[in-house]
């Protein structure tokens, strides 16, 4: 370990890599292009229990996301206990209420009309787990303030690593973005530099859920070769 000036430089290690010929990367590209793509999002929930184990292995696969000089500005905190979780429907529903009556724009209300959604978040208290994602942009180190950079894409990334790894355990999930979300901070009791990112209910279908009938854009609508 080499130290150098602002921090600790660390040693480096080699990189462990197992080549794969074109076919078997091909093959893999396509199964993981076929399972994901029937990734839906879901609002109507089981309230059977995910194991902590696995809900531990899915937050570490999170953690394996890359951020902006390796400060992995994220922390995860996973609500289970009941009374936690009706405070957060509480405050959320007063959030999404004022949001849909009166803040939305007629546009918006518009687009989210065909997924029939609503300020009634039932889904935070029967889901088995709430995944609520904070973004850290600093720390405190005595009296000094240490920054951390490109919060916002790094922790959007590791958003993305935790649907992924949802999605691969077999289990649904919803991105819940409350607006504005300051009371899962006061709720939770994070410190003041945690901002709540993301709100994720995690768990099984309910049985007989519907979802809607929607389409994803087509590689030519999304992908531009040059």
């Amino acid at each position: 370990m080499s130290f150098v000036a602002g921090g600790v430089m660390p040693d480096f290690i080699p990189f462990e890599f197992t080549p794969i010929d074109e076919h078997e990367q091909t093959r893999r590209a396509r199964d993981y292009y076929q399972q994901f793509n029937r990734r839906r999002t879901v609002r109507e929930f089981s309230d059977k229990p995910v194991s902590k184990e696995v809900l531990e292995l899915i937050l570490k696969t999170a953690g394996t996301a890359p951020s902006g000089a390796n400060k992995q500005p994220w922390r995860f905190v996973v609500v289970t206990d009941p009374n936690l979780k009706h405070q957060i429907r509480v405050a959320a529903e007063a959030e999404e209420k004022e949001s849909y009556e009166r803040r939305m724009p007629q546009e918006w209300l518009d687009d989210l009309a065909p997924l029939g959604t609503d300020w009634h978040k039932e889904f935070l208290e029967i889901a088995p787990a709430l995944i609520v994602v904070f973004a850290i942009p600093f720390v405190k180190d005595g009296e000094e303030t240490r920054k951390h950079y490109y919060v916002k894409e790094s922790v959007g990334i590791a958003a993305g690593f935790l649907l992924a790894a949802i999605h691969n355990a077999g289990l649904v999930a919803l991105t819940h973005t409350p607006s504005p979300m300051e009371f899962l901070q006061k709720i939770l009791g994070r410190p003041e530099n945690e901002k709540p990112f993301l709100l994720v209910p995690v768990g099984y279908p309910k049985e007989g859920t519907r979802v809607p009938d929607i389409r994803r854009k087509e590689p030519d609508e999304l992908i531009l070769w040059m």
